[in-house]
C-alpha cells in the first residue's frame, strides 16, 4: 500500500472533525450522534485491516500523498479490504507514485497494480499512466468523478493511454453508494491484477490494410448492410474510438453498441467518443429511429435492444449473467429485427458475453467480425466467439475499420443497383 498512515485511529479523529465542523442547525447533536456510529464502525474495520495487512505493506516512495483525512479513510476501506489478502494482490495508490522514480528503476512497479486517481497534484492520471506504460506496462484502474467533464476526459484518454478500465470516486464516507463503490473497486482490482496488460503504441491497433473482399464475402453482401451491433467489455473504449475516428463521415450504416462501464460513465464515455469522431456519437433513448452514420452506446442502467421501424428499445430488466447492457440481448434483437442484413462485432473484454447472441445472428446469415488476440487487452469475449465456429473474420482494429468502409461502399452500390 502507498498510504502513510502511522496510525488509522488519527484518520478518523480527522474526519470526524472535518464532518463535525460542517453540520449546523438544530438537529446538530443528533446528526453528530449518527456520525459518531458509523465513525466507530469504521474505526474497528479500519485498525482490523491495516494490522491484517502488515505482512506485505510496505513505506510509500516519496511523491505525493493526500492531506485529507477523509480521503486517506476511504482509500484505506477501498484498497486494504481483508479480501486482496487471499489473492496476493500487491496494490500502490496514486498518492504514492513517484514517475521520475519509476522511469530511473522500473522494478519499482514489478508485479504492482496501480489505483490512480485522476486528479493528482504534480501530475494527473493521464500523464502518469503514458509515462508508466512507457516504462513499464502496468495493470492500472483510474478514478475519476462522472460528473466533471474535465475528469472522464481525462480518465477515457487514459484508457486509450493504456488503463485498463475507470471506475467511480466515491463522493465520501457517508455517500448513498460508497459501499458499492468500495466493493466494485475490490471486485475490478481482483478480477484485473492477473491480466497481462499491453503497450499501447502508435502501432498497436494497425496490422496492415485489409485486402480485396472475396467472391464468398461479396456473395455475403450482395444486399444492403442496415446495422452495425459492436460489444465490448475491458479495454473497448479505446478500440471504439479508432474505430469511429476513422470511420467517413458519410459512412451509411447505423452502429449500436454495448460497451461495459459503470453507470455513471456511460454519458461521458459517448460525449468522449463523439469529441473525435466525424461520426454523431450519443447515448441512445428509447424509441429513437435509427438514423444512417449515428452511433447509438447504450446508456446506464438499461438494456439496449432495436425493434421493428429501426428503432432503439431500452429495456429496463434486470441484469443478464451479470450485465446490463448485455451484449447477448443486444445481439438477440439485431437477428430478429434486421437478419442477415447486419453486422455483428465483438471487440476485446472479459468474460463471454455476446457469445450466445452472436450464434443467434450468424444463423441469420449475418457477417461477424471479432477483434484478434493480439490487439486485445482480454481476449475473452472474442475468444469465446470464436471457438463457437461463430466468426467469419477474425481482425485487428484497423482491418475493422476497413472492413466497414468497404461494407459501406458494398452497401451503397447495392442501394443503387436496388
Amino acid at each position: 500500500m502507498a498510504h502513510e498512515i502511522n496510525n488509522p485511529l488519527q484518520a478518523v479523529q480527522g474526519c470526524l472533525s472535518l464532518l463535525v465542523e460542517e453540520l449546523s442547525g438544530p438537529q446538530r447533536q443528533e446528526k453528530v450522534d449518527s456520525y459518531l456510529n458509523i465513525i466507530d464502525k469504521e474505526v474497528e474495520r479500519v485498525v482490523g485491516i491495516v494490522h491484517g495487512m502488515r505482512d506485505f505493506a510496505r513505506p510509500a516512495p516519496v511523491g505525493t500523498r493526500s492531506t485529507d483525512g477523509i480521503s486517506v479513510l476511504k482509500d484505506v476501506l477501498a484498497l486494504a479490504d481483508k479480501q486482496l489478502q487471499h489473492n496476493k494482490v500487491n496494490t500502490e495508490c496514486s498518492w504514492g507514485i513517484n514517475v521520475p522514480s519509476i522511469q530511473a528503476n522500473p522494478n519499482l512497479l514489478k508485479q504492482v497494480f496501480l489505483n490512480m486517481d485522476i486528479r493528482m497534484p504534480i501530475m494527473d492520471g493521464l500523464e502518469a499512466t503514458r509515462q508508466i506504460m512507457q516504462v513499464r506496462p502496468t495493470p492500472i484502474i483510474v478514478v475519476a468523478s462522472s460528473v466533471h467533464e474535465a475528469e472522464y476526459n481525462i480518465a477515457f484518454n487514459a484508457l486509450e493511454a493504456g488503463a485498463l478500465t475507470v471506475i467511480e470516486k466515491p463522493a465520501g464516507l457517508l455517500s448513498t453508494n460508497f459501499d458499492t463503490v468500495r466493493d466494485q473497486m475490490i471486485n475490478m482490482i481482483r478480477t484485473m491484477a492477473g491480466i497481462k496488460v499491453i503497450s499501447h503504441n502508435k502501432t498497436f491497433f494497425s496490422a496492415g490494410s485489409i485486402g480485396p473482399m472475396t467472391a464468398i464475402l461479396y456473395s455475403l453482401f450482395t444486399h444492403p448492410i442496415r446495422i452495425v451491433a459492436i460489444a465490448a467489455s475491458t479495454g473497448g473504449p479505446p478500440v471504439l474510438k479508432y474505430i469511429f475516428d476513422n470511420l467517413p463521415k458519410d459512412f451509411s450504416i447505423p452502429v449500436v453498441v454495448v460497451q461495459h462501464v459503470m453507470d455513471s460513465f456511460a454519458q461521458g464515455m459517448a460525449e468522449w467518443l463523439n469529441s473525435s469522431s466525424p461520426l454523431t456519437v450519443k447515448t441512445a433513448v428509447d424509441q429513437e429511429r435509427l438514423v444512417p452514420g449515428k452511433v447509438y452506446i447504450a446508456p446506464g442502467q438499461s438494456h439496449l435492444t432495436v425493434a421493428t421501424g429501426n428503432t432503439i428499445s431500452l429495456v429496463a430488466s434486470p441484469p443478464v449473467r451479470g450485465h446490463r447492457p448485455s451484449a447477448n440481448l443486444l445481439f438477440d434483437s439485431v437477428a430478429k429485427t434486421f437478419g442477415k442484413d447486419s453486422v455483428g462485432i465483438i471487440l476485446t473484454g472479459m468474460g463471454d458475453d455476446g457469445a450466445d447472441g452472436l450464434q443467434a445472428l450468424g444463423k441469420t446469415g449475418a457477417h461477424i467480425i471479432a477483434q484478434n488476440q493480439a490487439s486485445s487487452v482480454v481476449f475473452g469475449m472474442p475468444k469465446v466467439a470464436i471457438e463457437r465456429g461463430t466468426v467469419d473474420e477474425i481482425l485487428s482494429p484497423s482491418e475493422i475499420v476497413n472492413r466497414l468502409i468497404k461494407l459501406h461502399t458494398r452497401s451503397m452500390s447495392v442501394n443503387r443497383l436496388t
